[in-house]
């Protein structure tokens, strides 16, 4: 959880600078600030492109040679390119090499990301009970409005001591450059953990039966309809968080013009509470089922839009912050349950790929292309009623997904593991 946080930190960071600094500071200004904040959503969406591959490579890996070490590259990686972000000059020192500095390390850093979560949520879902899994698996999905918190914190600290000249100028460049302090926390914690037993007994029989295979070839031959099902999961999910945590932002300061400061200050407290939501909903996934819970969320999602938009448009900071905060636990309900409803899906030794691919391959359909499509109807149409349909639709799929779903709570990881080989074992005495 706490590696995870500093990952997210560095993730988020870009997000929200993408909305206040760097449509302005790395584009051509055409006089209109949402065509700079488009473009800035543009390389922000390049982050969700390179997660899926470095879900793949680390998810190959990972079932290979353990999810520590695999963990371990991650965190240095985004640090790495998180640190250099802050050093970039602007499009008026440099030109177009500004923008495209940009999107090769927010490439690298997506790349890395996408290695995270998968091994991050194995390690804590193949350590835990099966009765609590789905609680103790949320605490990495806490860890992400935490990271979500800890950007808007230090960007908050900078843009509420300097002036907008001295934060556009220079400051912003601080909360890049504090990502060096923080990996280094994050990266001495995970030299103490280690992979669980079930993990490390596979391993072995890896080692021994050079027949059994591994990795995304692997999960798509044997398990496809638990990639698309996992990837259906997190479609309406992802689309709504970034809706919420980024595009709201954007609509709040162009649409409403409330200021900066006030909506960073309501996205700290939303951030609070969607963080210790998190592992209460994975509670009571444990106790009522995945898909009760599941369904809820993505039902509820479907309205969101109606409702919140409204609650913008009044400007009054209160409804403002009710409206944050609802479409953050109604996602809640989507996410929190995730890292032991895609872990309950796969056998060990492919987990890894499997959960990666289901989870990071939506985000460039979902998440990415959200705030995108969104700044994009608002810029066409001038109204959210187009911005609410699209996230209704979204959900709509996620909810077909949790129809199909087959309900895991309680499910020993032992006995997927047993059931994978003995179609193995059916397979091989068949082509005897």
């Amino acid at each position: 959880m706490a590696g995870t946080v500093v990952e997210w930190y560095e993730f988020f960071l870009y997000a929200t600078a993408a909305t206040l600094v760097f449509g302005q500071i790395f584009f051509v200004n055409t006089g209109n600030p949402l065509d700079g904040i488009i473009k800035a959503f543009v390389t922000y969406a390049v982050g969700f492109v390179a997660r899926p591959i470095g879900g793949i490579v680390f998810g190959h890996f990972g079932d290979k040679y353990g999810r520590k070490h695999l963990l371990q590259v991650a965190i240095i990686l985004v640090g790495v390119t998180t640190f250099l972000m802050g050093c970039l000059p602007t499009f008026n020192q440099v030109g177009y090499w500004a923008p495209a500095l940009l999107v090769i390390l927010r490439f690298l850093q997506g790349f890395a990301v996408g290695g995270e979560w998968g091994g991050a949520v194995l390690l804590v879902a193949e350590h835990s009970p099966s009765k609590s899994r789905g609680f103790w698996a949320s605490f990495p999905q806490a860890a992400v409005p935490l990271g979500n918190l800890l950007a808007t914190v230090v960007l908050l600290i900078l843009s509420s001591t300097l002036s907008d000249a001295d934060f556009l100028g220079w400051g912003w460049r601080i909360g890049f450059w504090l990502s060096a302090v923080i990996v280094g926390v994050g990266y001495y914690i995970r030299t103490k953990i280690s992979d669980a037993p079930i993990f490390q007994e596979m391993q072995q029989e890896l080692e021994q039966d050079k027949s059994e295979a591994y990795g995304v070839k692997e999960v798509f031959k044997r398990y496809p309809r638990g990639v698309f099902t996992a990837m259906g999961l997190r479609f309406g999910e992802n689309v709504l968080y970034y809706m919420v945590v980024t595009f709201s932002i954007t609509y709040l300061r162009e649409h409403v013009e409330t200021s900066t400061s006030t909506i960073l200050y309501l996205m700290l407290i939303a951030h609070v509470v969607h963080a210790i939501a998190i592992p209460l909903i994975g509670r009571a996934s444990d106790r009522v089922g995945r898909k009760p819970v599941y369904a809820l969320g993505a039902a509820l999602g479907i309205g969101w839009g109606f409702v919140a938009f409204p609650l913008f448009d009044t400007g009054n900071d209160f409804l403002v912050l009710m409206a944050v905060i609802l479409g953050l636990l109604i996602q809640g309900l989507m996410y929190a349950s995730q890292p032991a409803i895609m872990s309950e899906m796969f056998p060990t030794r492919m987990r890894y790929s499997g959960v990666s691919l289901g989870y990071q391959v939506t985000s460039i359909v979902a998440g990415s292309l959200a705030p995108i499509i969104a700044t994009w109807l608002l810029n066409e149409t001038g109204s959210s009623v187009p911005i609410s349909v699209y996230i209704a639709i979204t959900c709509v799929i996620t909810l077909v997904a949790v129809v199909s779903l087959r309900e895991t709570k309680g499910i020993d990881l032992e006995s997927i593991d047993a059931e994978d080989r003995r179609r193995l074992a059916e397979e091989r005495a068949a082509r005897v």
